[in-house]
Protein backbone atom coordinates (compact mmCIF):
# COMPACT_ATOMS: atom_id res chain seq x y z
CA UNK A 1 0.00 0.00 0.00
CA UNK A 2 1.10 3.29 -0.66
CA UNK A 3 0.82 6.43 1.99
CA UNK A 4 -2.28 7.89 0.33
CA UNK A 5 -4.42 4.53 0.72
CA UNK A 6 -2.69 4.00 3.96
CA UNK A 7 -4.25 7.85 5.15
CA UNK A 8 -7.34 6.69 3.43
CA UNK A 9 -7.84 3.62 5.12
CA UNK A 10 -6.52 5.29 8.59
CA UNK A 11 -9.38 7.87 7.97
CA UNK A 12 -12.07 5.36 7.42
CA UNK A 13 -11.74 3.83 10.30
CA UNK A 14 -11.73 7.11 12.62
CA UNK A 15 -15.12 7.80 10.49
CA UNK A 16 -16.96 4.25 11.61
CA UNK A 17 -15.68 4.83 15.10
CA UNK A 18 -17.63 8.38 15.34
CA UNK A 19 -20.38 6.36 13.43
CA UNK A 20 -20.66 3.89 16.23
CA UNK A 21 -20.27 6.08 19.14
CA UNK A 22 -23.11 8.03 17.89
CA UNK A 23 -25.14 5.45 16.75
CA UNK A 24 -25.24 4.02 20.09
CA UNK A 25 -27.07 7.30 21.16
CA UNK A 26 -28.69 8.07 17.92
CA UNK A 27 -30.27 4.51 16.76
CA UNK A 28 -32.38 4.30 20.29
CA UNK A 29 -33.59 7.63 19.94
CA UNK A 30 -34.29 7.67 16.28
CA UNK A 31 -36.57 4.37 16.71
CA UNK A 32 -38.17 6.34 19.58
CA UNK A 33 -38.74 9.08 17.20
CA UNK A 34 -40.33 6.88 14.60
CA UNK A 35 -42.34 4.92 16.81
CA UNK A 36 -43.43 6.81 20.54
CA UNK A 37 -43.44 10.15 18.76
CA UNK A 38 -44.92 9.12 15.03
CA UNK A 39 -42.29 11.40 13.43
CA UNK A 40 -44.45 14.52 14.23
CA UNK A 41 -41.05 15.99 16.39
CA UNK A 42 -37.93 17.58 14.21
CA UNK A 43 -35.17 14.90 14.15
CA UNK A 44 -32.72 17.47 14.64
CA UNK A 45 -33.96 17.12 18.17
CA UNK A 46 -32.89 13.51 18.43
CA UNK A 47 -29.28 14.38 16.81
CA UNK A 48 -28.84 17.19 18.85
CA UNK A 49 -29.47 15.04 21.99
CA UNK A 50 -27.12 11.97 20.69
CA UNK A 51 -24.88 14.51 19.95
CA UNK A 52 -24.19 16.06 23.30
CA UNK A 53 -24.55 12.36 24.68
CA UNK A 54 -20.95 11.54 22.69
CA UNK A 55 -20.02 15.25 23.67
CA UNK A 56 -20.39 14.30 27.10
CA UNK A 57 -19.10 11.03 26.94
CA UNK A 58 -15.80 12.26 25.81
CA UNK A 59 -15.53 14.84 28.80
CA UNK A 60 -17.15 17.94 26.87
CA UNK A 61 -19.15 20.16 29.75
CA UNK A 62 -22.94 21.12 28.53
CA UNK A 63 -24.40 24.52 29.86
CA UNK A 64 -28.17 23.58 30.09
CA UNK A 65 -30.72 26.58 30.18
CA UNK A 66 -33.88 25.75 30.77
CA UNK A 67 -36.99 27.94 31.17
CA UNK A 68 -39.33 27.97 34.26
CA UNK A 69 -42.04 26.20 32.89
CA UNK A 70 -39.74 23.19 31.53
CA UNK A 71 -38.02 22.82 35.21
CA UNK A 72 -40.98 22.73 36.90
CA UNK A 73 -42.33 19.83 35.21
CA UNK A 74 -39.18 18.12 35.34
CA UNK A 75 -39.32 18.29 39.19
CA UNK A 76 -35.69 19.71 39.18
CA UNK A 77 -35.42 22.75 41.84
CA UNK A 78 -33.33 25.19 40.64
CA UNK A 79 -33.15 24.07 37.00
CA UNK A 80 -34.01 27.08 35.84
CA UNK A 81 -31.13 28.97 36.32
CA UNK A 82 -28.69 27.66 33.36
CA UNK A 83 -26.38 25.12 34.86
CA UNK A 84 -23.71 22.66 33.81
CA UNK A 85 -23.20 19.18 32.85
CA UNK A 86 -19.50 18.05 33.82
CA UNK A 87 -19.87 14.70 34.60
CA UNK A 88 -18.40 12.51 31.56
CA UNK A 89 -19.99 9.06 30.80
CA UNK A 90 -16.78 7.44 30.37
CA UNK A 91 -17.98 4.49 28.17
CA UNK A 92 -17.95 6.77 24.89
CA UNK A 93 -14.34 7.64 26.18
CA UNK A 94 -13.37 4.10 26.89
CA UNK A 95 -14.86 2.78 23.70
CA UNK A 96 -13.36 5.45 21.98
CA UNK A 97 -9.96 4.53 23.21
CA UNK A 98 -10.01 0.88 22.58
CA UNK A 99 -11.24 1.44 19.08
CA UNK A 100 -8.31 4.04 18.18
CA UNK A 101 -5.70 1.29 20.29
CA UNK A 102 -6.81 -1.23 17.13
CA UNK A 103 -6.60 1.82 14.41
CA UNK A 104 -3.01 2.81 15.99
CA UNK A 105 -2.13 -1.09 15.60
CA UNK A 106 -3.00 -1.41 12.03
CA UNK A 107 -1.56 1.80 10.96
CA UNK A 108 1.66 -0.16 12.66
CA UNK A 109 1.16 -2.90 10.40
CA UNK A 110 2.19 -0.69 7.12
CA UNK A 111 5.35 1.06 5.85
CA UNK A 112 3.29 4.41 6.43
CA UNK A 113 2.53 4.11 10.01
CA UNK A 114 2.78 7.95 10.73
CA UNK A 115 0.49 8.92 7.82
CA UNK A 116 -1.71 6.53 8.89
CA UNK A 117 -1.86 8.33 12.85
CA UNK A 118 -2.24 11.81 11.42
CA UNK A 119 -4.80 11.02 9.19
CA UNK A 120 -6.73 8.77 11.88
CA UNK A 121 -6.67 11.51 14.33
CA UNK A 122 -7.38 14.57 11.97
CA UNK A 123 -10.24 12.82 10.85
CA UNK A 124 -11.59 12.28 14.26
CA UNK A 125 -10.62 16.02 14.65
CA UNK A 126 -12.81 16.89 12.14
CA UNK A 127 -15.57 15.09 12.51
CA UNK A 128 -15.56 16.04 16.10
CA UNK A 129 -16.05 19.65 15.19
CA UNK A 130 -18.84 19.23 12.94
CA UNK A 131 -20.56 17.47 15.69
CA UNK A 132 -19.81 20.29 18.26
CA UNK A 133 -20.93 23.01 15.85
CA UNK A 134 -24.54 21.53 15.04
CA UNK A 135 -25.16 20.07 18.43
CA UNK A 136 -25.95 23.35 20.22
CA UNK A 137 -29.17 24.65 20.73
CA UNK A 138 -30.94 26.90 22.84
CA UNK A 139 -31.63 24.63 25.55
CA UNK A 140 -28.06 22.61 25.43
CA UNK A 141 -24.88 24.44 24.24
CA UNK A 142 -21.67 22.42 24.19
CA UNK A 143 -18.29 24.15 24.72
CA UNK A 144 -17.11 24.71 21.39
CA UNK A 145 -13.15 24.65 22.39
CA UNK A 146 -13.50 21.52 24.65
CA UNK A 147 -15.61 19.69 21.72
CA UNK A 148 -13.29 19.93 18.76
CA UNK A 149 -10.24 19.10 21.81
CA UNK A 150 -11.31 16.54 23.88
CA UNK A 151 -12.69 13.93 21.95
CA UNK A 152 -9.81 14.10 19.37
CA UNK A 153 -7.32 13.61 22.57
CA UNK A 154 -8.99 11.35 23.74
CA UNK A 155 -8.96 8.58 20.14
CA UNK A 156 -5.45 10.17 19.54
CA UNK A 157 -4.39 8.58 22.78
CA UNK A 158 -5.63 5.30 21.91
CA UNK A 159 -4.30 5.72 18.39
CA UNK A 160 -0.68 6.70 19.40
CA UNK A 161 -0.58 3.63 21.91
CA UNK A 162 -1.85 1.28 19.64
CA UNK A 163 0.76 2.61 16.62
CA UNK A 164 3.78 2.60 19.41
CA UNK A 165 2.86 -0.90 20.57
CA UNK A 166 2.53 -2.20 17.17
CA UNK A 167 5.17 -0.17 15.60
CA UNK A 168 7.33 -2.10 18.47
CA UNK A 169 6.04 -5.59 17.76
CA UNK A 170 6.48 -5.08 13.52
CA UNK A 171 10.53 -3.47 13.84
CA UNK A 172 11.15 -6.36 17.17
CA UNK A 173 12.48 -3.46 18.76
CA UNK A 174 11.37 -0.13 20.68
CA UNK A 175 13.79 1.85 18.82
CA UNK A 176 11.18 4.70 17.37
CA UNK A 177 8.07 3.98 19.30
CA UNK A 178 6.88 6.15 21.77
CA UNK A 179 7.66 3.29 24.11
CA UNK A 180 11.26 2.88 23.06
CA UNK A 181 11.52 6.56 24.11
CA UNK A 182 10.41 6.24 27.53
CA UNK A 183 12.53 3.04 27.98
CA UNK A 184 15.50 5.18 26.73
CA UNK A 185 14.97 7.62 29.29
CA UNK A 186 14.70 5.05 31.65
CA UNK A 187 18.13 3.31 30.89
CA UNK A 188 19.78 6.77 30.73
CA UNK A 189 19.29 6.69 34.84
CA UNK A 190 21.17 4.88 37.13
CA UNK A 191 20.41 0.68 37.32
CA UNK A 192 19.25 1.33 41.10
CA UNK A 193 16.93 4.29 39.82
CA UNK A 194 15.70 2.22 36.91
CA UNK A 195 15.12 -1.22 39.12
CA UNK A 196 12.99 1.06 41.29
CA UNK A 197 11.39 3.26 39.15
CA UNK A 198 10.54 -0.07 36.87
CA UNK A 199 9.43 -2.01 39.41
CA UNK A 200 7.40 0.63 41.23
CA UNK A 201 5.37 1.71 38.10
CA UNK A 202 4.57 -1.90 37.57
CA UNK A 203 3.20 -2.94 41.08
CA UNK A 204 1.81 1.00 41.64
CA UNK A 205 -0.51 0.16 38.30
CA UNK A 206 -1.04 -3.42 39.50
CA UNK A 207 -2.27 -2.46 42.80
CA UNK A 208 -4.92 -0.22 40.99
CA UNK A 209 -5.91 -2.60 38.31
CA UNK A 210 -6.43 -4.43 41.16
CA UNK A 211 -8.82 -2.25 43.11
CA UNK A 212 -10.91 -1.57 39.80
CA UNK A 213 -10.93 -5.01 39.17
CA UNK A 214 -12.74 -5.94 42.47
CA UNK A 215 -14.47 -3.18 42.47
CA UNK A 216 -15.92 -4.02 38.98
CA UNK A 217 -16.91 -7.65 40.71
CA UNK A 218 -19.03 -5.74 43.31
CA UNK A 219 -20.85 -3.61 41.36
CA UNK A 220 -22.06 -6.68 39.66
CA UNK A 221 -22.47 -8.35 42.37
CA UNK A 222 -24.93 -5.74 43.80
CA UNK A 223 -26.65 -5.16 40.52
CA UNK A 224 -27.56 -8.56 40.79
CA UNK A 225 -28.71 -8.33 44.67
CA UNK A 226 -31.13 -5.63 43.85
CA UNK A 227 -32.41 -6.97 41.03
CA UNK A 228 -35.63 -6.19 42.26
CA UNK A 229 -35.46 -2.47 42.87
CA UNK A 230 -33.72 -1.66 40.02
CA UNK A 231 -36.51 -3.71 38.10
CA UNK A 232 -38.92 -1.44 40.45
CA UNK A 233 -37.60 1.81 39.38
CA UNK A 234 -37.82 1.25 36.01
CA UNK A 235 -41.83 0.29 36.12
CA UNK A 236 -41.91 3.37 38.04
CA UNK A 237 -40.60 5.75 35.74
CA UNK A 238 -43.30 4.31 33.18
CA UNK A 239 -40.61 4.68 30.57
CA UNK A 240 -41.91 2.40 28.34
CA UNK A 241 -40.14 -0.30 26.04
CA UNK A 242 -38.25 2.31 24.18
CA UNK A 243 -37.61 5.15 26.24
CA UNK A 244 -36.48 2.00 29.05
CA UNK A 245 -34.19 0.93 25.62
CA UNK A 246 -32.82 4.50 25.83
CA UNK A 247 -32.30 4.70 29.60
CA UNK A 248 -30.72 1.38 29.93
CA UNK A 249 -27.89 2.20 27.06
CA UNK A 250 -27.63 5.43 28.90
CA UNK A 251 -26.71 3.56 32.06
CA UNK A 252 -24.12 1.24 30.10
CA UNK A 253 -22.62 4.76 29.40
CA UNK A 254 -21.75 5.55 32.57
CA UNK A 255 -20.86 2.06 34.23
CA UNK A 256 -17.12 2.55 33.96
CA UNK A 257 -18.00 5.70 36.50
CA UNK A 258 -19.80 3.63 38.61
CA UNK A 259 -16.86 1.29 38.90
CA UNK A 260 -13.89 3.87 39.65
CA UNK A 261 -17.55 4.98 41.97
CA UNK A 262 -16.68 2.06 43.50
CA UNK A 263 -12.97 1.97 44.01
CA UNK A 264 -13.63 5.21 45.49
CA UNK A 265 -15.20 3.36 47.89
CA UNK A 266 -13.18 0.66 48.60
CA UNK A 267 -10.18 2.85 49.38
CA UNK A 268 -12.10 4.63 52.25
CA UNK A 269 -13.45 8.62 50.64
CA UNK A 270 -16.03 6.83 49.10
CA UNK A 271 -18.30 9.18 47.01
CA UNK A 272 -21.29 11.81 46.43
CA UNK A 273 -24.22 12.20 45.05
CA UNK A 274 -25.34 15.54 45.32
CA UNK A 275 -24.11 18.38 47.68
CA UNK A 276 -24.00 16.82 51.70
CA UNK A 277 -24.48 13.47 50.59
CA UNK A 278 -21.74 10.83 51.16
CA UNK A 279 -21.55 6.78 50.39
CA UNK A 280 -18.78 5.56 51.83
CA UNK A 281 -17.83 2.64 53.81
CA UNK A 282 -19.26 4.26 57.38
CA UNK A 283 -22.33 4.72 56.00
CA UNK A 284 -24.45 6.12 53.27
CA UNK A 285 -26.20 9.35 53.86
CA UNK A 286 -28.44 10.17 50.62
CA UNK A 287 -30.82 13.23 49.92
CA UNK A 288 -33.22 13.25 46.86
CA UNK A 289 -31.44 11.93 43.98
CA UNK A 290 -32.25 11.04 40.21
CA UNK A 291 -34.76 7.95 39.89
CA UNK A 292 -32.42 6.00 37.95
CA UNK A 293 -32.42 2.66 38.21
CA UNK A 294 -28.85 1.73 39.13
CA UNK A 295 -28.54 4.28 41.60
CA UNK A 296 -30.80 1.28 43.19
CA UNK A 297 -27.75 -0.83 44.29
CA UNK A 298 -26.37 1.79 46.52
CA UNK A 299 -26.00 0.50 50.23
CA UNK A 300 -28.22 2.06 52.60
CA UNK A 301 -27.74 3.37 56.05
CA UNK A 302 -24.81 2.32 58.12
CA UNK A 303 -22.95 -0.80 57.37
CA UNK A 304 -21.37 -2.54 60.37
CA UNK A 305 -18.87 -4.53 58.39
CA UNK A 306 -18.25 -1.73 55.75
CA UNK A 307 -14.35 -1.08 56.88
CA UNK A 308 -13.81 -4.64 55.43
CA UNK A 309 -13.78 -2.77 52.19
CA UNK A 310 -10.58 -0.88 53.34
CA UNK A 311 -8.97 -4.17 53.25
CA UNK A 312 -8.90 -4.10 49.62
CA UNK A 313 -6.52 -1.68 48.88
CA UNK A 314 -3.86 -2.77 51.08
CA UNK A 315 -3.92 -6.25 50.21
CA UNK A 316 -3.28 -4.48 46.72
CA UNK A 317 -0.34 -2.75 47.82
CA UNK A 318 0.63 -5.97 49.17
CA UNK A 319 0.35 -8.74 46.90
CA UNK A 320 1.55 -6.04 44.29
CA UNK A 321 4.74 -5.41 46.55
CA UNK A 322 5.27 -9.38 46.98
CA UNK A 323 5.34 -9.93 43.22
CA UNK A 324 7.67 -7.26 42.16
CA UNK A 325 10.09 -7.73 45.74
CA UNK A 326 12.26 -10.57 43.79
CA UNK A 327 13.10 -8.10 40.58
CA UNK A 328 14.69 -6.10 42.86
CA UNK A 329 17.20 -8.68 44.24
CA UNK A 330 17.67 -9.89 40.63
CA UNK A 331 20.24 -8.24 37.77
CA UNK A 332 20.89 -4.97 37.40
CA UNK A 333 22.05 -3.84 34.22
CA UNK A 334 22.64 -7.22 33.59
CA UNK A 335 24.54 -8.05 36.95
CA UNK A 336 23.15 -10.11 39.26
CA UNK A 337 22.62 -8.17 42.24
CA UNK A 338 25.13 -10.34 45.53
CA UNK A 339 22.67 -10.12 49.07
CA UNK A 340 20.15 -8.50 48.94
CA UNK A 341 18.53 -4.80 48.12
CA UNK A 342 19.13 -2.22 51.13
CA UNK A 343 16.01 -1.68 53.29
CA UNK A 344 16.51 2.03 52.74
CA UNK A 345 15.61 1.15 48.76
CA UNK A 346 13.03 -0.57 49.66
CA UNK A 347 11.02 1.10 51.15
CA UNK A 348 11.61 3.83 48.50
CA UNK A 349 10.24 1.66 45.96
CA UNK A 350 7.21 0.79 48.34
CA UNK A 351 6.91 4.44 48.66
CA UNK A 352 6.98 4.82 44.74
CA UNK A 353 3.85 2.29 44.62
CA UNK A 354 2.11 4.04 46.61
CA UNK A 355 2.19 7.21 44.41
CA UNK A 356 1.65 5.56 41.31
CA UNK A 357 -1.59 3.65 42.88
CA UNK A 358 -2.90 6.99 44.27
CA UNK A 359 -2.12 9.20 40.76
CA UNK A 360 -4.09 6.85 38.96
CA UNK A 361 -6.69 6.06 41.03
CA UNK A 362 -6.52 9.81 41.65
CA UNK A 363 -6.87 10.89 37.89
CA UNK A 364 -9.38 8.14 37.48
CA UNK A 365 -11.71 9.60 40.14
CA UNK A 366 -11.59 12.97 38.36
CA UNK A 367 -12.23 12.15 35.54
CA UNK A 368 -15.59 10.34 36.42
CA UNK A 369 -16.88 13.44 39.24
CA UNK A 370 -18.49 16.99 38.23
CA UNK A 371 -21.80 18.25 37.88
CA UNK A 372 -24.80 16.15 36.63
CA UNK A 373 -27.35 19.01 37.06
CA UNK A 374 -28.77 21.84 38.79
CA UNK A 375 -28.47 22.58 42.52
CA UNK A 376 -27.16 20.18 45.01
CA UNK A 377 -26.02 17.88 42.18
CA UNK A 378 -23.66 20.26 40.82
CA UNK A 379 -21.41 18.13 42.87
CA UNK A 380 -21.38 14.10 41.98
CA UNK A 381 -18.63 11.47 42.30
CA UNK A 382 -15.20 11.06 44.26
CA UNK A 383 -13.21 14.08 45.89
CA UNK A 384 -10.24 12.96 43.61
CA UNK A 385 -7.63 14.38 45.94
CA UNK A 386 -8.95 12.80 48.98
CA UNK A 387 -9.10 9.54 46.76
CA UNK A 388 -5.39 9.62 45.15
CA UNK A 389 -3.98 10.76 49.00
CA UNK A 390 -5.63 7.83 50.89
CA UNK A 391 -5.45 5.18 48.33
CA UNK A 392 -1.13 6.39 48.17
CA UNK A 393 -1.14 5.87 52.16
CA UNK A 394 -2.78 2.84 51.80
CA UNK A 395 -1.04 1.09 49.45
CA UNK A 396 2.62 2.29 50.26
CA UNK A 397 2.13 1.10 53.84
CA UNK A 398 0.83 -2.24 52.25
CA UNK A 399 3.53 -2.39 49.83
CA UNK A 400 6.21 -1.72 52.82
CA UNK A 401 5.28 -4.86 54.37
CA UNK A 402 4.93 -6.91 51.67
CA UNK A 403 8.81 -5.93 50.69
CA UNK A 404 9.77 -6.91 53.84
CA UNK A 405 7.31 -10.03 54.23
CA UNK A 406 8.60 -11.05 50.68
CA UNK A 407 12.59 -11.14 51.73
CA UNK A 408 11.42 -12.88 55.11
CA UNK A 409 9.77 -16.18 53.61
CA UNK A 410 12.22 -16.68 50.59
CA UNK A 411 15.12 -16.59 53.46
Amino acid sequence: MNRTTVALLAALEALIVVAIGIGIALVPLTILWAAQYNLSIDWLVFWRAAADTWLVGHGVNLTVSLDSLTATSLGLPGAAVPFQVTVAALGFALLAVLLGVRTGLRAALTPYRQAGVIAAVVTYGILATAITLSAGSALVRPSIWQGILFPTLVFGLGVVVGASVGGARAAGDTADSVVGGIRRWISSLAPTVQSGAASALRAGTAAAALVLAVAAVILAALILLNFGTVIGLYEGLQAGALGGAALTIAQLAFLPDLVIWAASWLVGPGFAIGTGSSVSPIGTQLGPIPSLPLLGVLPQGSLALGFLGLVVPVLAGFVAAVVVRSRLAQSIAGQPITGRPSGSWLVLTALGIGVVAGIELGLLAWASSGAAGPGRLHDVGPDPWLVGLVAAVEVAIAAVVGMFASGRIRR
